[in-house]
């Protein structure tokens, strides 16, 4: 088993991208062409600063003052509040020795219980849990605001026990500190390993030994905020005194450790440089030696998991080896035993190609047995994979269709795994598979948590600018009359490969789809529904394509007469924010209402704040002249212009949000406010980069967005509120 500890990829993002289109004006020169040192509003930029919180709480006092006073805020919030902490969840977890283990937030437990109870137990309707860890009481007895964010385990097989590090983010920043807590006393270990708090990753290498890349002092980190020295801790040992194993360079985005358990309970020692946010090089530490060797490998690819002798890697490059040419998207094996033996590349195998609307997601080792995730036409799917003589087969495991199947736990120690399956209109559903017996067993499913009576999903193709077809689901009511009046939201990322899957909300069915509402999703180019070529399509220079594929949904949903200007709102967060604030400029006729979320707006400073020196790889570079120059032309920020007519915008950000810096929203929500232009804006004190810290927030959060989109999209005239 592969464990990837902490690999800290910024992509857990959600949201995305930014543009140029054929209506664009001319770029403002008094930004664009100003020293980024001499931006009137870098005072919003300090976080905790006097000033700019002052501005803050604010624009909060205003923003709330106006959302909550609305005769149905109060009906929304309770609808959000009664979905997102119902006790009707399905309690998703992971199998360690006979016991499911859960992490369980409600009402009550707004911080979160980690919970377990016996796998026989689970199978129940009304499983007997037992508390390993009350983060509400923890958060209580120590004085922080903590937020669970993970926890990393040993299985120690001599004793069949368990040590893990449990992550603890201080109001919900990719900060944590990590604390080691034993699983059987249910308590934190007496001197065991707890670490500062920082940006961080770990990994077990045995029941004494860590390996770990954190914040070691000056010149530690790269430039985009993370680790770049690797180290092995032992136990007993200063945390200072932790032998170095590898150390990165300044460039790059992290250095991260992780190790590789094989099928014969070998644990072996691994660093991954990510070079650049889609680029590494890999190493392996051998046991007993000091200098690392390089892991013959694609720079873009993804080591997944081990089954046997065979490593799985999924290819994001075309790779030739002996002759043999394999390409982007390939999921390709070689025997690690031999590679550990020569220190050369084995032969390589291909396991599977997939078709132009396939694109592979990740392989999940369950036993002796292997699952392979996959998405066809956006719709996901699980597969046994099998090998059979020299080659290796696919079986479909038998699982709903038009929906999003995938593998929610799979452990080679485990001959259990849990599947899933939600579609737009159907509910989460739990599947166990047994790996001896490939038997499928229903094990929970979810009622409905809103009214999806008259309901329908269509999917639809859009022709983007440059010819490409860019689907998009639509769900609506069946008997809609398509004159262009339905109140319709578009949702869209389109970025970091991250594919938006059919999926089942509850808030988004309660206040939305409930209320005559249609929601949309589209599956732009710069995401990963088909593949490493559908995102690497819109990088950098090529960015504007993710904006047009946007646009063009936003077109064809016009023409199809499902909606028209007045109606229609977009939505998008962190990367899909900064998708929002390029179509605020370049089509603010195409949607009377915006939802900008923990966004990217500023494109010429984005990689002097926080960690976005990583995020180069995937929008360009403004230090590099012709990238500084398209940059320009998409910068939300430096597009702006206070005579154009905008539609009323909603930004929301979070103060502790430490990835995506909250002075993008800040500053470009000021440039409304000195134009004179309405604008909503609310900032969450707490929250991290989902600008929620709890289900509380999140819902309160929630229901601000869908108060503001019915004001804007259920009325007829466009612009009024």
């Amino acid at each position: 088993m592969i464990r990837l500890i902490m690999r800290l990829h910024l992509f857990l993002f959600c949201f995305a991208a930014l543009a140029v289109s054929a209506c664009r004006e001319e770029p403002s020169s008094t930004m664009t062409d100003m020293p980024s040192n001499q931006d009137p509003y870098l005072w919003l930029e300090e976080v905790e600063g006097e000033e700019a919180l002052s501005w803050v709480r604010e624009q909060n006092d205003r923003t709330l003052a106006d959302l909550e006073s609305d005769p149905d805020y109060d009906a929304f919030e309770a609808a959000a509040v009664e979905v997102l902490t119902s006790k009707e969840r399905i309690p998703y977890g992971r199998i360690r020795s006979g016991q499911v283990y859960n992490f369980w937030q409600d009402e009550t437990n707004v911080r979160g219980l980690w919970r377990r109870t016996p796998l026989e137990s689970y199978r129940e309707e009304e499983p007997d849990w037992e508390t390993v860890l009350d983060f509400d009481l923890l958060a209580k007895r120590e004085g922080k605001n903590w937020v669970f964010k993970g926890a990393d385990c040993f299985h120690d097989k001599t004793s069949d026990s368990y040590r893990c590090l449990v992550s603890l983010s201080d109001g919900g920043k990719d900060a944590v500190i990590k604390r080691e807590f034993d699983l059987e006393t249910r308590s934190f270990v007496e001197d065991g390993f707890v670490t500062p708090e920082a940006k961080q990753g770990s990994a077990w290498a045995g029941p004494d030994t860590l390996l770990i890349s954190t914040d070691w002092g000056e010149g530690s980190l790269t430039e985009s905020g993370y680790p770049r020295i690797v180290k092995r801790w032992k136990r007993g040992t200063p945390l200072e005194e932790a032998d170095v194993l590898l150390s990165g360079d300044v460039e790059d985005v992290g250095v991260w450790p992780y190790t590789i358990e094989t099928s014969d309970d070998r644990i072996l020692s691994f660093v991954e440089e990510s070079d650049t946010f889609f680029t590494s090089t890999r190493w392996w530490i051998p046991d007993g030696e000091t200098a690392p060797v390089k892991l013959p490998v694609p720079s873009k690819c993804s080591l997944i998991d081990v089954l046997g002798p065979s490593l799985f890697i999924l290819l994001k490059e075309d790779w030739e080896v002996d002759g043999t040419a394999f390409l982007s998207g390939d999921l390709v094996a070689f025997d690690l035993d031999e590679f550990l033996d020569t220190r050369m590349l084995p032969g390589v195998q291909l396991v599977f190609h997939p078709t132009e609307s396939q694109a592979v997601g990740s392989v999940h080792v369950v036993g002796e047995k292997a699952l392979m995730t996959m998405d066809d036409n956006v719709a996901g799917q699980v597969l046994r994979l099998d090998k059979v003589g020299a080659d290796w087969v696919t079986t479909p495991i038998d699982l709903p269709v038009a929906g999003q199947a995938g593998v929610a736990f799979a452990d080679k120690d485990e001959t259990t795994a849990f599947l899933t399956f939600e579609g737009f209109l159907t509910p989460d559903s739990l599947y166990e598979y047994d790996s001896n017996s490939a038997e499928v067993t229903l094990l929970k499913q979810l009622p409905a948590k809103y009214d999806a009576e008259g309901l329908t999903v269509e999917q639809h193709f859009a022709v983007s600018t440059d010819g490409t077809r860019v689907p998009y689901f639509a769900i609506h009511r069946s008997d809609i009359t398509l004159d262009g009046s339905t109140p319709t939201l578009l949702y869209g990322y389109g970025g970091f490969q991250i594919s938006l899957n059919p999926g089942y909300n509850g808030t988004t069915g309660r206040l939305w789809l409930e209320k005559g509402g249609a929601y949309v999703l589209a599956n732009i180019r710069g995401g990963g529904e088909f593949g490493p070529d559908w995102h690497q399509a819109g990088l950098k220079l090529n960015r504007q394509r993710v904006y047009d594929d946007f646009i063009s949904v936003g077109e064809d949903l016009i023409a199809r007469k499902l909606t028209s200007p007045e109606h229609l709102g977009i939505m998008g967060g962190s990367n899909g924010g900064l998708l929002m604030g390029v179509m605020l400029n370049q089509r603010p006729d195409l949607w009377n209402a915006v939802v900008v979320q923990v966004p990217l707006l500023d494109m010429l400073r984005y990689h002097l704040l926080l960690a976005g020196a990583s995020w180069v790889d995937e929008y360009g570079s403004p230090d590099v002249a012709e990238e500084r120059a398209f940059l320009e032309t998409i910068s939300p920020y430096h597009n702006f212009h206070s005579s154009k007519k905008y539609p009323t915008p909603f930004f929301v950000t979070s103060t502790k949000d430490d990835r995506v810096h909250p002075g993008h929203a800040r500053k470009m929500a000021k440039l409304f406010e000195d134009a004179d232009l309405p604008f909503l804006y609310y900032e969450n004190i707490d929250g991290g980069h989902s600008a929620a810290a709890n289900k509380k927030e999140r819902a309160k959060r929630t229901a601000l967005e869908y108060v503001y989109l019915k004001r804007r999209l259920f009325n007829s005239i466009r612009g009024k509120s």
